[in-house]
């Protein structure tokens, strides 16, 4: 692992402080993905789901939770667990200011609850952990799309089984689209690629292997549900939707000639304006868009896109390759103003929130010394106000990194330990990352039509399902 990995992710004292198994494990992966030829299959594109019934104002779907069976591996079939039998699920495309309605069914046989990350949604409709779906019951989720264009996605929520329910496949992209985003004239249609990247044990079947916290053992990396896919693009400009939906894995990615891409939007959406760059860094649940020009390349180039989080001795840093076929116009030129972000206002309350290890919590992770009781509201905040938080990773028994999701609304990141961040990563953010003994201040602006009662938990789904995982309560 490169030093600057391990500095960032809160190890830097090497081995000796990493979890059990994992300096072992670091640079290997499962058998059964080793005898796999590199980029020999294509990379799956999730369809975009149809509402079966509309009205003038909203657009209604049926997604039923149902077991299956996916190719991750050629020739393998791989049991998982899917939105209407596929894996990972169908991508649903909403409009700013239309709403929809999802009716979810469980099929399966333990319950669920499904969660829209990075939504602006009432409390029924967030998927609280513990509002749950039973097997056999239906539910419908009701989401009015009142915020900016951005790149969401869904998960299952449900206490104590999220963690293994999101790894076996519950999840999937739902995208926001709006006028002032359809007005910059961004590559659309096959030019707005999404790619869902997720880590994965494959076992000697090509099953997923499921051991709770056992990231040493995830070494393989999965694109749309694929493994080292390969897939043919224009000699063009590429809107690509990064999202990492992985349960603990960071990512940072790259080109393999390391050549300049735009980012132009993250968890919430767009940016105030292009940011050149050849990395993107995203752990567990955040999202980035990124341009990428084609055009660059003569056809019959391959282009590999890798992780590079952990250091070129990885076998499976390239996780996914671009075949450059014939030229197409390019038709977008970056402007120099993306969206005019809002004044998130001058904060009325400052708090602060550690991540400490708790021997209370039964020797594990915690929010403030305490684990997750859904009958204890951490705090109250008034709708509309705006909050400055101080979140410390101070776990010095395990120097562990964490991540912080809130629901319901977008923060802005002002620094990490007193350094102010990239324009690519300070806003709208609905996660934002927790190096292990690192700080990070944030606005938090409660502006939302909504009261209730909203988790917030660390984004490593292995820890919010033992118990990293508060609550609160948005009051009028």
């Amino acid at each position: 692992m490169q030093r600057r990995d391990l500095i960032r992710y809160g190890m830097a004292a090497g081995a000796a402080l990493l979890p059990m198994g994992f300096a072992a494990n670091l640079w290997t992966r499962s058998a059964q993905a080793e005898q796999v030829a590199p980029f020999s299959t294509r990379l799956r594109v999730p369809r975009v789901l149809s509402p079966y019934f509309s009205t003038s104002t909203e657009d209604y779907y049926k997604m039923d939770l149902v077991e299956s069976t996916a190719s991750i591996l050629p020739g393998l079939k791989t049991p998982v667990l899917t939105f209407n039998g596929q894996f990972p699920g169908p991508t649903i495309r909403a409009r700013r200011g239309r709403a929809t309605r999802v009716k979810i069914t469980n099929r399966l046989t333990t319950p669920t609850s499904i969660h829209l990350h990075g939504a602006d949604v009432p409390a029924e409709s967030d998927g609280h952990p513990t509002d749950e779906i039973v097997p056999g019951a239906s539910k419908t989720y009701r989401y009015g799309n009142i915020q900016p264009a951005a790149t969401l996605w869904y998960h299952d929520h449900v206490h104590h089984l999220e963690s293994e329910h999101v790894y076996r496949g519950l999840s999937g992209l739902y995208l926001i689209d709006d006028d002032e985003t359809d007005a910059l004239g961004l590559p659309s249609g096959a030019y707005d690629l999404p790619l869902q990247i997720r880590d994965a044990h494959l076992g000697p079947a090509g099953e997923l292997v499921y051991t709770w916290n056992d990231f040493a053992s995830r070494t393989s990396v999965l694109v749309n549900g694929g493994f080292q896919p390969t897939h043919e693009v224009r000699g063009t400009q590429y809107r690509i939707r990064l999202a990492n939906v992985s349960n603990t894995r960071p990512l940072r990615l790259r080109l393999s000639d390391a050549s300049e891409m735009v980012q132009i939007a993250s968890d919430g959406g767009l940016l105030s304006r292009p940011v050149p760059c050849t990395e993107v860094e995203l752990w567990p649940a955040e999202r980035a868009e990124v341009v990428v020009d084609f055009s660059r390349y003569a056809a019959g180039t391959k282009l590999m896109l890798e992780n590079v989080f952990a250091g070129p001795s990885r076998p499976d840093r390239q996780i996914l390759q671009f075949e450059v076929t014939g030229p197409a116009a390019a038709t977008w030129t970056p402007p120099a103003l993306l969206r005019s972000h809002p004044d998130l206002g001058t904060p009325i309350v400052t708090r602060n929130i550690d991540f400490v290890w708790s021997e209370a919590n039964g020797g594990f992770y915690s929010i403030d010394g305490q684990g997750y009781d859904p009958h204890r509201v951490q705090f109250q905040v008034r709708r509309g106000t705006t909050e400055l938080w101080h979140v410390n990773n101070s776990d010095a028994v395990r120097n562990f990194p964490h991540s912080m999701h809130v629901h319901l609304v977008q923060f802005r990141v002002l620094d990490r330990n007193g350094v102010p961040v990239g324009e690519g990563e300070a806003y709208p953010k609905d996660t934002v990352r927790i190096p292990a003994g690192q700080n990070v201040r944030m606005l938090v602006k409660f502006d939302t039509p909504y009261t209730g009662i909203y988790p917030f938990h660390c984004h490593f789904l292995d820890h919010a399902a033992h118990s990293m995982m508060a609550q609160l309560e948005v009051v009028p």
